[in-house]
This record gives structure tokens, sequence and C-alpha cells, in this order.
């Protein structure tokens, strides 16, 4: 597809952190000063996970009232519309923004009213994902999800755990997700993105519905067997992942060996201001880099559609605009 037809096709995105997604007026206005690009974005020769990570200290600084959170789901909605994306699963935190005086239920709310208005103004679908974080207690781990229940098909769509995989592994939160279970909150797991092929088993096997980055899987075609099997999707963020060095090089990223096994890959910018990305530029680079076909880069946006938790009227129509294109 030429740049032109890639920014034009129906869109769908699963894995998109809402911090590392802010716009730069956005994070600009908040601040009250003209903020640098280069403290939002990485260099090209971004050296490690770290360093990437550092660029979320301001835009967290800008999600800690009501009005602020609000405005950052707009803000990120228009941002996304101007792709023609037709719906998204945006991701964060809460705990990163509730505070006294500002509850983990009214920050979730927040963000909903924000990308409610978006969605008025530019007509993007959205969903909302709550990240559990590795390293906080499993308390406010659970005690967020109870929080976020209340949301569920209200705006909210599933939990997640984000966070550092090396230090905390998956098998310390099979409880929490249990948990999770028993309150009827379905879910999503980061799992082998820097860390080992099995917390992707064990991701699976606790009941994820999708699997954050997954790169890890790359030559276990155990587990690669067993991803397809459950039909769990697989969020790819191929320039975030290159970016962090989640793997050495271009060469090394698994994009056609999951396709060519049958996942149900998607494509995915994971950061979009932190990567300076979008779909679009994400469709481009696989394309250009692994010889991805126009048909595979359409069932890749299809796959997306069928494991997302849009409802069944917002994928029909999707559906239908994603096979109609070209």
């Amino acid at each position: 597809m030429t740049t032109e037809e890639l920014k034009a096709l129906p869109k769908v995105e699963l894995h998109c952190h809402l911090d590392g997604s802010l716009s730069r007026s956005f994070i600009s206005q908040e601040l009250g000063r003209e903020v640098d690009p280069t403290e939002l974005q990485v260099a090209y020769g971004c050296r490690s996970l770290k360093e990437y990570l550092e660029k979320f200290d301001l835009p967290v600084q800008c999600l800690q009232s009501e009005k602020s959170m609000r405005k950052a789901g707009y803000d990120f909605i228009r941002s996304v519309a101007a792709e023609n994306m037709k719906y998204v699963e945006v991701r964060f935190a809460p705990l990163f923004s509730a505070h006294e005086g500002f509850s983990t239920e009214q920050v979730i709310e927040a963000l909903l009213n924000g990308l409610e208005d978006g969605r008025k103004d530019f007509g993007t679908e959205s969903n909302v994902i709550v990240c559990a974080m590795r390293h906080q207690s499993e308390e406010e781990n659970l005690a967020m999800f109870k929080a976020a229940r209340s949301f569920l098909g209200e705006g909210v769509c599933c939990g997640d755990l984000a966070g550092d995989e090396a230090a905390w592994p998956m098998k310390n939160f099979v409880y929490l997700f249990e948990e999770a279970k028993q309150l009827g909150l379905p879910f999503v797991i980061h799992a082998g993105e820097c860390g080992s092929a099995e917390n992707i088993r064990e991701a699976v096997e606790c009941g994820a519905r999708r699997i954050g980055h997954g790169i890890a899987m790359k030559g276990h075609p155990d587990i690669i067997k067993l991803v397809k099997d459950t039909r769990t999707g697989v969020e790819m963020c191929p320039i975030s992942n290159l970016q962090t060095k989640a793997v050495e090089g271009p060469e090394d990223y698994p994009m056609r060996e999951f396709l060519d096994n049958g996942l149900l890959v998607t494509v995915n910018t994971d950061n979009r201001t932190v990567s300076n990305t979008s779909i679009s530029r994400e469709l481009g680079f696989i394309q250009e880099t692994y010889g991805i076909r126009d048909d595979e880069l359409k069932l890749m946006m299809e796959n997306a559609v069928r494991v997302s938790f849009a409802g069944d009227s917002v994928k029909d129509r999707i559906l239908k605009e994603i096979r109609a294109f070209g």
C-alpha cells in the first residue's frame, strides 16, 4: 500500500498506553511551558528500556486531576482519529493518578468522560484497559480491579498487568488474576516482551485473552501452538520493541514467524508519542522490512477487530469497512 492508502485504511488498535501517547501540545498546555520533542520522544539510538521509560515522567504529571484526565482522553481520541482509527483500546494505570481527593473511581470516570467527548467530535469508538503494575502490592492492584469492575461494559473492557517482567514474573500474579476471574473482569497480560517465554505460557494458562508483545515465544513451537490453539490474540508493537532493544535488530523480530504460524497477530504502537509513531507508520515499517502483503495488512486489522472487546455491532461495522477497502 502507498503511504496515502495506509493512512486511509480503517484501523483498530489494541495496545496503546495513554501516558506514552499524549500530544506535545496537550503536555505543553498542562505544564504551562513549551515542551521540546526530545523531552517526550526517544532518540533513534535509544539504548535500553530504562532510557525509554524516562520519557513518561512528564506525561504522568499531566494526569493528576479530573480536568486534566478528561482533557487527556479527548486529546488521545483527537490524535488517533487523524489516521482513520475506527476503534481503539487505550490502557493506563489508574494508581499512577489516584491520590487523596482523586479516587481510583474518579480517575477512571474522568478518562471515560474525555474519551466520550472525543467520540462525539471525531467518531472513534474506544474502551479502556486498566493496568495493574508489577511493582505495586497485590492489595493495591486488587483494590484497583475492584474499582474498575464497576465500569465494566460502561467504557472499561478488561484488566492488564504491566511493568518489569524480569523482576516480577507472571507466576507472582496468579492469585491476582484468579481474583479478577471471581470479579468477572476479563484480562490481557504483558508477557514475553523482555522476559521469558514461560511468562507467555503462564499468562495464557491463567486465562489472558491476549498477550502484550509476546516476542519471547520466538523459536518456541510448543508455546506458539498453545497461543494458536487457544486463539489468544498477540499484540505486537514493532517499532517500540526495536527501540527498547527487546530484540537485537529488525532481522530478529518474529513478525513473519508469528504470521506464518497462523497466530492472531495485531499491529500496535505501544506509545505513540514516546516512539514517535502511528499505526500507519507501523504498517509501513513492517511492509517494507518484512514484505508484509496488502492482504496481510488487512488481515491483521481484521484480527484486531476479532480479538477486541468491542461490541458485536461495532465489530460487524468495522469488519465490513476493512473488507471493502481498496
